[in-house]
């Protein structure tokens, strides 16, 4: 999910500002507001300087929220508010100011069943919900796992300083026929450990 948002990032009038991943189901409830819209000096406990928060961090840029299905009732009015006024307060401030931030929302969670149950807002479902897109399991596109794979192996190799290392057909014979049940951190994960069983 994050690999699509960034590429959306990079590949849009955005991309030299900032690209802001955030993990909602990651921030305990008690700070993910401030962590999203900052707070004041002296707003509560603990908070003794201001601080920016994501929005604002990545004002012109793109938002990520992944897992936006666990977000907190409460936030998500917040997080309406925001993006229907393109303004935002930090916690404890007075003053609201202009925002601008391409936001891209991710779930795990059938968020129509959510919606149902009501742990998610249907007003929120339908203004995040403008451009959906699917982004199939990798046990559904065998085809493109050679692809994928050989991008992560790429990027790891410069990251170790042996860009001469390659997936063998075998090898990605392999990984096709494997089911992946943890998707592409999975994927990246059986790759890293080969790279690192050949050092």
């Amino acid at each position: 999910k994050e690999l699509v948002a960034r590429a959306l990032h990079q590949n849009s009038d955005r991309k030299n500002k900032p690209f802001v991943p955030v993990n909602i189901s990651a921030l305990p409830e008690s700070i993910l507001e401030s962590e999203l819209f900052g707070h004041e000096a002296g707003s509560f406990t603990g908070a003794v300087s201001k601080r920016i928060g994501k929005f604002e961090y990545a004002n012109g840029g793109t938002l990520f929220l992944d897992e936006v299905g666990e977000m907190p009732v409460d936030t998500q009015i917040k997080l309406l508010r925001v993006l229907e006024s393109r303004k935002i307060s930090r916690v404890g401030a007075n003053e609201e100011f202009d925002i601008n931030v391409r936001l891209v929302a991710a779930t795990n969670a059938d968020l129509m069943r959510s919606v149902h149950e009501g742990r998610f807002r249907r007003d929120l479902f339908f203004r995040i919900c403008v451009l959906p897109m699917r982004v199939p399991p990798l046990r559904s596109r065998a085809q493109d796992i050679p692809m994928i794979a050989r991008g992560i192996l790429v990027s790891l190799t410069v990251e170790r300083g042996r860009p001469d290392v390659q997936l063998t057909p075998a090898a990605e014979q392999a990984l096709m026929a494997y089911a992946w049940p943890g998707n592409l951190r999975e994927l990246r994960t059986v790759i890293e450990r080969a790279l690192l069983g050949g050092e």
